[in-house]
């Protein structure tokens, strides 16, 4: 199971949380990215934990001020990004270009979606990875895989049917070693979370819950 916790723009201490993700990486086994604020991931990158961007932009090299540039974060050393999270959603359009731009620095992407009919569209633009991720209960503590398994299941067999190489995630609302499991039991290859472990009091205790019952 791949983990990425996004940082979001939470007040978290990134190079603690990364320190944190190293550490239970490295005990575990498990492959766990973090994805902090553009301007942190050169930082988060010195601790050695994964890292990946929250977003870059549809652009290529030019006149695009305030535009987060794919080169640019993997120059950093970023290995992926995420790609049309809910909060910082695109057209399909400039998902396409977003993931022409990851591709020209080689960064990994995962595209987010709602439900299991964008996930199809979003898989079909050729992606590493897609993950489910319902608005509603992004933040809520509830986890996709208890309020809705059937969009998990559903968003896996949408995936598959355009190409079963692509990874699928399942988000929102994911926080404990339970919610892990019942992803993976869904079909899910990986699971996103941010409050679950940003917003913690101690972000490896939490990250260790997390793995514990894979």
């Amino acid at each position: 199971m791949f983990v990425l916790v996004n940082l979001k723009a939470y007040p978290a201490d990134p190079v603690a949380v990364a320190e944190a993700a190293a550490a239970v990486a490295e005990s575990s086994g498990v492959d766990i990215a973090v994805a902090p604020q553009a301007a942190d991931v050169a930082r988060v990158v010195d601790t050695g934990a994964e890292t990946w961007a929250q977003h870059v932009s549809p652009v290529d090299y030019g006149s695009h001020t305030g535009s987060t540039l794919a080169e640019s974060v993997a120059a950093n050393g970023a290995v992926g990004t995420l790609i049309n999270h809910s909060e910082r959603r695109l057209k399909l359009a400039d998902i396409d270009a977003a993931l022409e731009a990851a591709d020209r620095a080689d960064l990994e992407t995962v595209v987010c979606a709602n439900n299991p009919e964008q996930i199809a569209a979003a898989a079909a633009l050729g992606p590493d990875a897609v993950a489910v991720e319902p608005p509603e209960l992004i933040g809520t503590g509830t986890p996709v895989s208890q309020a809705d398994p059937d969009i998990v299941e559903d968003a896996v067999a949408a995936a598959e049917a355009v190409d079963p190489s692509i990874d699928v995630y399942c988000g929102a609302g994911i926080s404990t070693g339970e919610d892990l499991v019942a992803a993976q039991d869904l079909g899910a290859d990986g699971v996103l979370l941010a409050s679950g472990v940003a917003k913690a009091d101690d972000p490896k205790a939490a990250l260790e819950d997390l793995v514990s019952q894979r």
